[in-house]
């Protein structure tokens, strides 16, 4: 009898304890999964007629462009586009990331990284924890809502039918809207201002050491593109910021 009601007085005392306060969730910053921040330089192992020159004009060879897209193709004109002060169509989010040159990433604050291009000398913000404003002012690089994507598997999971998600488990993944019309290519193909730009950043490391990040790249566009326009992109890091050389947008 007394050791009942012994275990009575300390289960009672025991729930009569006040709940432990759950510990503040982590920031993106904090929370992050893999680590983008740092210098980066763009690995073109692809696509080099249409990325370190540019492309002939009328020249859209593997891009999904509709009959709209096409007039203007055949009318592109750089003059013009340098004359309007639009020097800068070929590098907004669509196709800033496929332009050769130097990333910088850093966190601009615990919930918003920022990725700055020497090409075109661009910033990028992707804001964590929220999502695009109704109306906001067009801009070549738009309005971007980024997440750290999760495994859809227990990380313990192994053997067959495994889904894998990103390089590492797990991957940045950012959307993007409110974009000025602009160009997926330097030579006029070009993307309307209702476009959405789908991301998807995954980091790995090579045996040699070497870092590197591939960033998927999904444009749709139903004004323009017939299907989705689908590209993949390669950075590896740098160990300093020696080489990150800001230059203007150019229309050639």
């Amino acid at each position: 009898m007394r050791l009942t009601l012994g275990l009575l007085v300390l289960t009672a005392a025991a729930l009569a304890q006040p709940p432990r306060p759950a510990a503040p969730p982590k920031s993106p910053k904090d929370g992050a999964p893999v680590d983008l921040t740092g210098y980066w330089v763009s690995i073109v192992t692809e696509d080099w007629r249409w990325r370190m020159v540019t492309p002939l004009k009328g020249d859209s060879a593997s891009v999904p462009v509709n009959a709209a897209a096409r007039k203007i193709i055949d009318a592109w004109d750089p003059a013009k586009d340098e004359a309007a002060g639009q020097q800068c169509k070929a590098y907004g989010a669509p196709a800033v990331m496929r332009i050769p040159g130097r990333l910088h990433i850093t966190w601009q604050d615990d919930n918003t990284l920022k990725i700055e291009t020497d090409a075109g000398t661009q910033t990028r913000l992707f804001h964590f924890n929220g999502k695009a404003p109704e109306r906001a002012e067009p801009s070549w690089q738009g309005y971007s809502v980024a997440n750290w994507e999760r495994p859809i598997r227990p990380p313990e999971a192994s053997g067959l039918g495994v889904q894998r998600v990103g390089n590492n488990g797990r991957s940045l993944e950012v959307v993007t809207t409110q974009l000025r019309p602009g160009y997926l290519r330097k030579n006029g193909v070009p993307y309307s201002s209702n476009a959405v730009v789908n991301e998807y950043y995954d980091r790995h490391k090579e045996p040699n050491g070497d870092e590197y990040f591939t960033v998927t790249t999904v444009v749709t566009d139903p004004e323009y593109l017939a299907v989705p326009f689908v590209t993949s992109t390669d950075f590896r890091r740098e160990a300093d910021g020696a080489k990150f050389s800001p230059t203007p947008c150019t229309a050639q």
